[in-house]
């Protein structure tokens, strides 16, 4: 047993087809595009090599076939009690033996950067994608979402992992009735004119990811950890979902003009993306405008909610909401809704899940590795 590190286009296939043959039995399993997970490892496309590093291997057995793939990465931004790392895009047999000698291996490689932990598995990027391993819900997974078999768990936990945060998941339908309550909040809201409820419109996209800057990082500021993003990112974000949003799914709010909340959806697009088989060349893309045109998903998928502080705790959520229903519900074909995930360490937007009649539908967790045993762990500090 050994490994290697990925440094040609050979071994960067294999890196990419080896999720497929591991769960080629899965018939739940969906294989991420290609050019998604290249794109984490590509240092012109992600900014994150700006104040970082990263590095992926393959595990061979004795016999020269991959069992295994893994990639360690440091993010300078990535700002913790003590400096941590981060693991991901693991994939592995049924094996202790073979995970722990992947792990072990990034534990060393990260000690070399001078890092005192690890984190995983989690994504050289934002939270939004590849976070998180599933260890409930393993149903057909949502764009952007690690899966995982059940066994890893096991092989996390046998080496010391511990659970840093859980990540819940929230479901309801969009043809049942928000509870009254959320309704009566609407009115009070809305019988004040300095309100509105706005939908997302692609002519107007530079104006609304600007709008969206100011929000985002106002509103996860007291996340820690560095979050942020600047304007021109904020922008590219946008044009990169142009083609696959749907306006009627994204709604920002305002008072006396200024922005003070957002709700970003996107289509369920591994319902399209299951049959493209990790290829997304033009007659893939012609295969997937095709279904979107002809087969469109009923599922809606919950990325982003944020409000800004000075207007948490006023009913700007269930404002924004309710308006937003109206429209999705009227002159959309969703049926279904699914949050993206929501961490433990926001017990708000757990019980506002919740309150809106959600159920959970998956969990996943980030778990943490301390390199000296000797310190205490502490589990995701909760946020007010």
């Amino acid at each position: 047993m050994y490994l290697r590190k990925v440094t040609n286009k050979e071994q960067a296939a294999l890196f990419l087809d080896f999720p497929k043959q591991l769960h080629q039995t899965n018939p739940n399993y969906i294989q991420p595009l290609d050019k998604d997970v290249e794109a984490i490892f590509d240092e012109n496309k992600n900014k994150c090599f700006l104040h970082g590093k990263c590095t992926r291997w393959l595990l061979f057995n004795d016999k020269q076939q991959v069992i295994g793939r893994i990639a360690a990465f440091v993010n300078y931004e990535y700002l913790q009690a003590q400096p941590t790392g981060g693991i991901g895009f693991f994939e592995c047999i049924d094996s202790e033996r073979a995970a722990h000698y992947m792990f072990d291996y990034c534990r060393f490689w990260l000690m070399q950067q001078g890092i005192e932990a690890m984190d995983g598995p989690i994504n050289f990027g934002e939270r939004m994608n590849w976070w998180g391993l599933l260890l409930e819900g393993f149903h057909s997974p949502l764009y952007g979402m690690n899966y995982n078999p059940p066994y890893y768990k096991r092989l996390f936990e046998s080496y010391g992992f511990q659970v840093y945060f859980y990540q819940d998941c929230y479901s309801l339908s969009l043809r049942e009735e928000l509870p009254d309550k959320f309704y009566k909040i609407r009115d009070r809201i809305k019988s004040n004119d300095s309100y509105k409820v706005i939908p997302f419109c692609k002519k107007d996209l530079v104006e609304f990811a600007q709008d969206f800057t100011y929000i985002y990082n106002k509103s996860w500021q007291n996340h820690g950890e560095g979050k942020s993003i600047k304007e021109k990112e904020a922008v590219k974000l946008f044009k990169a979902m142009k083609d696959v949003l749907d306006e009627k799914t994204i709604w920002f709010t305002y008072h006396e003009g200024n922005p003070i909340a957002c709700w970003l959806n996107l289509p369920d697009l591994n319902a399209h993306f299951k049959s493209l088989k990790g290829k997304f060349g033009p007659l893939e893309m012609l295969k997937f405008l095709w279904q979107r045109k002809f087969s469109p998903t009923r599922k809606l998928v919950g990325v982003l909610f944020g409000v800004v502080p000075e207007y948490q705790n006023k009913g700007i959520e269930a404002f924004m909401i309710v308006n937003a229903l109206e429209t999705i519900k009227s002159k959309t074909q969703y049926n279904n809704y699914e949050m993206q995930w929501v961490g433990d360490f926001n017990p708000k937007m757990v019980n506002f899940a919740l309150n809106m009649g959600a159920q959970r539908t998956r969990q996943l967790a980030t778990y943490r590795y301390l390199f000296d045993d000797t310190r205490s762990f502490y589990k995701h500090p909760t946020i007010s």
